[in-house]
């Protein structure tokens, strides 16, 4: 004790002494002997290898996998205990259940260990690689490791090869020049993620935007299948189908051709296309703007070095949607003049925007401010009109004006001609008509179009560590496909890291090779694939790992889709994206025959912990003791005693650390109560605060089901089942029991796991009730009972705390794996009651209860209301002025 409070630290730094553990040897459940002696005995019976051809009908449960960046973290053991309850399950119901693991291995953070630490990315992957997967493997998981693969593993990459140069074939797989993020330290392109407030994640250097020759996936060719299909995704979030619906952001607009004034265009230049989805506020427009890389822009810049300094800077700007934003709006006026599509009098500036790119819509817009944000920020800069035409409801159009907001809700077009009065769809449609109808040098001067936000999906990456993309450049062939007897393209081992940038460019073999065409000589592809394209088809690799095509087509169409795909939020959109394009690509060369790789998505919450600082330091929790006193809460260092700061809870990271290493959790407390506590604090899909305090009771709790089991076994050890009657306290027992295990089954279904476990609880309290002073003499039914309750206890936990399980299982005299026992077999007349107590409400105060048989009719109901004590008092002897009877739920008598 500490003034008088209560010291403690957020997790204990050693493991319980030898003393404490002889100790628990023989008085408490001791899960460092208990739960390594079960792991070894599960892999030696191979407890959990999955045939495909096994009875049953197919289950396939999977995590995202992990990448080996060293250890695993508290977010692991939540996400995996997540998918090993339901596998445990499933398995329990009887399913032929899939339930595999391997590693998301390559990229940058490899190759980065290489050039500070001097190791090859391959042994620091695999390294890291052995130490996680005996971490996973001390969490107890029912994982089936003989289909265990790495994407680094030439054997796996070997047949993304062949998947790319069956989309080669198939042209969804392509070249072309595009706009990238460029590191110029790094020397590698950067995906628009990676480029933090302008500079790049790793080196801090300004990104650049450059143009490059790029590797392409078609994406944009299923963008409309994509979309539609997401409507057939019932089993997954809302938020995700949202946030994938948005990403692909479908629109329809219109085309619309301005004539530019022919004195002040470029030769050969007489208009300018742009793509809209508002043409109703075409009226209120006062500027265009065309990208930096427009051709417009790149002809006027020839005669213009201001113009051509101005370019040079925009590109200097990232590419993403967020870069975009965030960036200061700019613009150069160029000398060019666009003529209104309504009015030939009506001319209106083309300026060069930073805000504009090329890869969306036709590089050029027209601004409208007084009903778009960044339209409105871009003319008060550049002192351009602002002319509201959509009046918002009830409003004045007399006096209403627009300041520093722009309104983009709905309204009634005003000061646009022929629009006025209509609601903005009735503009559309009209602006529509007329510019289709219009002829402008031939053509019509508007045509109707469909828009997608959705680019193709850019896979080149210029690094070491990732999938070669299997193609040659020759002199005479041009591009060429290797050979697929030629595959793999193998890595060099022999590698040099000292430089910056791709070491594939500089080695002095490896690019060299014999063009499979012409057989002259030729140099191989040295960019390498995105790791996205790696996380693409590992669900489909799992159902056969060892094939020798990318699949075996019967046993895919067998697992597929993955029943349940569990992890983070952050994956929402690219991942799982880019997953749902790589089915439909596979599906077109043969692989597989599905639409939809995952059928039922859970996107669990983050593990967050209490954050600690000395100074500008931050402290880790092994390093901190926090005392309680009068209410308040203060920190000592541990390692020099002095007062540290109290920082807010956060999510864990090495940065802050403020993580909890789960190697000393299992080692303090064991595999099963990190399980249990990461299952019950909080529901799944939110996060869960890490404390010392939850899994101390999470532990204790351990101890208690051990205790009173354990207490209740001798007495209820070889019970005959037969004896079980109709004995009061037999079936108390036996209702209690088998509800509790059909709640529980509906909360594992429904992924409601603290619910799950708030209901064991609950039993485990009511079994230490109903078994209290259980001896050799009690009732035989009792006893019975008991075995048979115990027996449902030790079943429902075994998918959260397998370790226990199985040691309460043999403390109970069962045998074999209580993980190869089926789930308690549910007696549904258990489950029905016989009589229901309802809350009995006077002018809507609650005065009593009433017990009437469950099956009474609502007269029934009425009729004991009336006569209850509770009632007649309050009426004395009077008539209700009401009587309501909700059947089930409530009586309510007003008086």
């Amino acid at each position: 004790m500490l003034n008088g409070g209560k010291t403690f630290r957020p997790f204990p730094a050693r493991c319980p002494s030898d003393e404490t553990l002889r100790f628990m040897t023989t008085e408490r459940y001791n899960p460092r002997a208990v739960e390594p002696r079960w792991q070894k005995a599960w892999d030696e019976a191979d407890l959990y290898k999955t045939e495909t051809d096994a009875p049953g009908e197919k289950y396939y449960v999977l995590e995202m996998f992990p990448y080996p960046s060293g250890r695993i973290h508290m977010g692991h053991v939540r996400n995996y205990a997540m998918g090993d309850v339901v596998a445990r399950y499933k398995r329990a119901k009887g399913f032929n259940v899939l339930h595999p693991m391997g590693w998301d291995a390559f990229g940058m953070p490899a190759e980065n260990a290489a050039m500070q630490n001097k190791v090859h990315p391959a042994k620091w992957t695999y390294e890291n690689i052995d130490t996680m997967r005996a971490q996973l493997k001390s969490m107890g998981l029912s994982l089936d490791w003989s289909r265990e693969f790495a994407t680094c593993d030439v054997d796996y990459y070997h047949r993304q090869q062949m998947l790319f140069l069956d989309m080669l074939e198939k042209g969804l797989a392509y070249r072309k020049k595009s706009k990238v993020n460029w590191d110029p330290v790094d020397m590698t392109v950067l995906a628009n993620e990676q480029v933090i407030d302008g500079k790049g994640w790793r080196s801090g250097a300004e990104v650049e935007s450059r143009e490059l020759v790029q590797w392409f996936f078609k994406i944009t060719d299923y963008a409309e299948d994509l979309l539609a299909a997401l409507d057939q995704l019932p089993n997954w979030p809302d938020k995700v189908r949202l946030m994938q619906k948005n990403w692909i952001g479908k629109s329809e607009g219109l085309m619309v051709r301005w004539q530019l004034a022919a004195e002040t265009a470029p030769a050969d230049m007489s208009e300018l296309t742009v793509f809209t989805t508002r043409p109703d506020t075409l009226f209120g427009a006062s500027f265009l703007a065309v990208a930096a890389d427009h051709p417009l822009a790149a002809k006027a810049a020839e005669s213009d070095p201001a113009l051509q300094a101005f370019i040079e800077e925009c590109r200097r700007t990232g590419t993403s949607a967020e870069a975009l934003e965030t960036a200061e709006k700019k613009g150069y006026r160029t000398p060019i003049m666009a003529v209104h599509p309504f009015d030939p009098d009506w001319k209106l500036p083309v300026y060069v925007a930073n805000f504009v790119l090329m890869e969306y819509g036709t590089g050029a817009i027209f601004g409208c401010p007084a009903h778009d944000q960044r339209d409105l920020d871009f003319a008060r800069k550049y002192d351009l009109p602002v002319t509201p035409v959509v009046l918002p409801p009830k409003e004045d159009p007399t006096a209403f004006s627009i300041y520093s907001e722009a309104y983009d809700g709905e309204g009634t077009l005003y000061n646009s001609r022929f629009l006025d009065g209509m609601a903005p769809a009735e503009g559309f449609e009209a602006v529509a008509k007329r510019l289709e109808h219009t002829d402008l040098a031939g053509s019509p001067q508007g045509e109707r179009k469909v828009n997608f936000r959705l680019r193709d999906w850019g896979v080149s990456r210029q690094r070491y560590w990732g999938c070669p993309i299997p193609v040659l450049h020759c002199e005479s062939c041009g591009v060429v496909p290797e050979a697929r007897e030629n595959l793999p393209v193998k890595l060099p081992d022999d590698i040099d890291f000292e430089k910056p940038g791709n070491p594939l460019d500089r080695h002095p073999t490896w690019r060299q090779a014999k063009c499979p065409k012409c057989g002259g000589e030729a140099r191989r592809e040295t960019d390498t694939m995105d790791t996205f394209v790696d996380s693409s088809w590992y669900f489909a690799r799992f159902t056969a790992p060892k094939a020798d095509e990318p699949t075996d087509p019967q046993a895919a169409n067998a697992w597929l889709p993955v029943d349940q795909y569990i992890g983070g939020i952050e994956h929402a959109i690219l991942h799982l994206l880019y997953s749902r394009f790589f089915v439909r690509a596979m599906k077109a060369c043969g692989h597989l025959d599905l639409d939809e790789p995952f059928k039922g998505l859970f996107t669990q919450g983050m593990v967050v912990h209490e954050t600690y600082r000395d100074g500008r330091e931050w402290v880790s929790p092994a390093d901190v003791a926090i005392t309680e006193a009068e209410g308040k809460r203060s920190a000592k260092r541990l390692s020099t005693g002095s007062e540290i700061a109290i920082g807010g809870i956060e999510k864990m990271s090495k940065s802050k650390k403020n993580v909890v290493d789960p190697d000393d959790i299992i080692a303090s407390y064991g595999a099963d109560t990190a399980r249990w506590f990461m299952l019950s604090d909080s529901p799944p899909d939110r996060d869960v605060i890490w404390t010392e305090a939850g899994v101390e009771g999470a532990f204790r709790f351990v101890q208690r089901l051990w205790r009173v089991l354990g207490e209740a076994a001798p007495h209820v050890a070889g019970a005959d089942a037969a004896a079980i009657s109709d004995n009061e306290a037999a079936m108390a027992l036996r209702k209690v029991a088998h509800r509790t295990a059909a709640g529980v089954a509906e909360d594992i279904e429904r992924l409601g796991f603290n619910k799950a476990i708030a209901r064991i609880h609950e039993f485990v309290n009511g079994l230490a009730t109903h078994l209290a002073g259980l001896s050799a003499d009690s009732d035989p039914s009792l006893k019975a009972a008991g075995h048979e309750a115990l027996t449902i206890l030790v079943k429902l936990i075994a998918p959260m705390m397998p370790h226990l399980a199985q040691e309460c299982w043999q403390v109970l005299g069962h045998d074999g794996f209580v993980a190869a026992k089926g789930w308690p077999a549910i007696d549904e007349s258990l489950l029905v009651d016989e009589e229901v107590t309802l809350p009995i409400q006077i002018n809507g105060k609650k005065r009593g209860d009433l017990t009437v048989p469950a099956a009474a009719s609502k007269a029934d109901i009425e009729k004991a209301a009336l006569e209850s004590d509770v009632v007649q008092r309050a009426l004395a002897g009077g008539e209700p002025k009401r009587l309501i009877v909700v059947p089930g739920r409530i009586v309510n008598v007003v008086v």
